[in-house]
This record gives C-alpha cells, sequence and structure tokens, in this order.
C-alpha cells in the first residue's frame, strides 16, 4: 500500500533531507513502539511515501500527516485518496500549527520519520509544546538521538540535552541501520520515545535562555557565563561552583536556576 517505486530512492530530494524508511521489520518494531489504538489520531511529520503511514492506518489509526513535498503531497492524497482516516497536510513542520489538529480537551501524538538537516530546531520547536503534547516517537540521526538523553559531564551533553530532559521522559527505544533507508543515509539512526512531563518545572522561555547563554561558550567556566546573570551565593545554593563549566551542570541544576530567574 505504500509508495515505493522500483527504485525506492528514486527522486528523494537532498534538499528536503528526505531517506524513505523501507524495511518492514523497522516499520513493524517503531509501530509496536508508538501502539496506536483503533480510532486515535496520529500525526505524522514527513510522511515520505507512506510507508508508516501505511502501518498506522492498518492499525486502525485516523492519520494526520504533514509533508513539505509538494508532489508527495500530491501522490499521498492520490494513492490513498479513498481512505477517510488520513488527512495530508502540506506545510514546513517548522512553522506548522501542531496544536490546531488536537480534538479538545485531547493531547497530541507526534511520530515521525524526521528529517535530519530540521530535526534540532524541529525538536525545540516541539518541546515548547509540551503541555498539548501526550507523547512523541521520532526516527532521529543517532548523533541527535545520543544527545538527547546525554548525562553531565559527557561529549553530547549540551542544549539539547537539558531541554529534552526537563520537560521529558526520553528513551531510545530501537536502533537502525543505513540500509533501512532509500537511499540510505551515511549516518546510523535511532528511533526515541518522547513524553511531556504532565507539569513543567519551570518556564520554557527562561530555561532556553539560561541554557544558551551557558552553552554559547561551552569549555568557559561558569564565572565567564552564568555569572553576569545569578549572584555567586546563588549558584552556591545550588551547588554550582563559578569553575564549573555549562556540561558539569545537571539538569535539575539547571531547572533550579530557571526557578530562581522567573
Amino acid at each position: 500500500m505504500s509508495l515505493f517505486p522500483a527504485d525506492p530512492g528514486a527522486g528523494a530530494r537532498k534538499r528536503f533531507g528526505q531517506h524513505f524508511l523501507i524495511d518492514a521489520q523497522v516499520i513493524e518494531d517503531i509501530v509496536r513502539c508508538i501502539g496506536p489504538a483503533p480510532g486515535e489520531t496520529i500525526v505524522e511529520i514527513g510522511p515520505g511515501r507512506g510507508a508508516l503511514t501505511t502501518a498506522l492506518l492498518q492499525r486502525g489509526a485516523h492519520v494526520e500527516a504533514v509533508e513539505i513535498d509538494r508532489d508527495l503531497v500530491r501522490e499521498l492524497r492520490r494513492h490513498f485518496g479513498a481512505e477517510s482516516r488520513l488527512e495530508v497536510h502540506e506545510g514546513d513542520a517548522l512553522n506548522f500549527d501542531f496544536l490546531k489538529l488536537a480534538a479538545p480537551g485531547a493531547r497530541l501524538r507526534i511520530v515521525g520519520n524526521l528529517p535530519y538537516n530540521i530535526s534540532t530546531p524541529l525538536m525545540l520547536r516541539l518541546l515548547k509544546l509540551g503541555h498539548g503534547i501526550k507523547d512523541m516517537c521520532f526516527m532521529l540521526q543517532q548523533e541527535v538521538a545520543d544527545r538527547l538523553v546525554a548525562h553531565p559531564g559527557t561529549a553530547d551533553y549540551g542544549r539539547l540535552a537539558v531541554m529534552t530532559q526537563a520537560f521529558c521522559e526520553a528513551a531510545v527505544v530501537l536502533e537502525v541501520p543505513p540500509t533501512a533507508f532509500a537511499p540510505p543515509p551515511r549516518v546510523e539512526s535511532s528511533v526515541v520515545m518522547l513524553r511531556p512531563l504532565a507539569e513543567p518545572p519551570c518556564s520554557f522561555e527562561i530555561l532556553e535562555k539560561i541554557v544558551a547563554e551557558a552553552f554559547l561558550h561551552r569549555r568557559k567556566m561558569l564565572r565567564q557565563t552564568l555569572a553576569r546573570r545569578f549572584a555567586p551565593e546563588t549558584l552556591s545554593e545550588l551547588r554550582i561552583a563559578l569553575t564549573d563549566r555549562p556540561e558539569n551542570v545537571s539538569v535539575q541544576q539547571f531547572i533550579g536556576l530557571a526557578t530562581l530567574g522567573q
């Protein structure tokens, strides 16, 4: 039911970062992680040629698909034309109004094979919508996935790790090789599950400013970054030393700074 031509990688557009998922077992594993219930609405970002879309529909889900490529939008609408449980929206996920797709009183479930070239800004944008999202399941470049779940003191720990872990429970649930895609990317991929916390621990905007400032020069000690914003005694109260570098500050300590900055 998916839209694979004889050459499944044919027509992939580099400017959209397109790598179409073709591995049936990986698709099944992703759907198992999502666990869609019959009649449940799933928002899919970047449906491509409809591989994951097909599997979700087969499970009885209603799919709201957001696709930037107008040619793929046309083909998806043509292919699934008789399917009443699929709505294809032409638009850029970086500025699409996802909350308009939520039923009154409901929170969104969002899934997708995210283009590698927009994954980080899109993740940050969706994290900001946390109050309207129930969970998210995304295929990401492995490097990005590692940064989402990184621990303090590691090379991968940075802005994305802090913002993700402050507002979500995050876990890597599946590793995916390049051969699962057409054309195959030059990197490994991972599937991550994100579940926004019921109550945000602090202001997203304030935490984002503090974290961005701290990691602007990640090798500099905090006396040259956060010390300009917070008094030494405030940092000491949170057990943060002026000689610390941002990668040594825990998520909870950043949350503490954001709470004091509100």
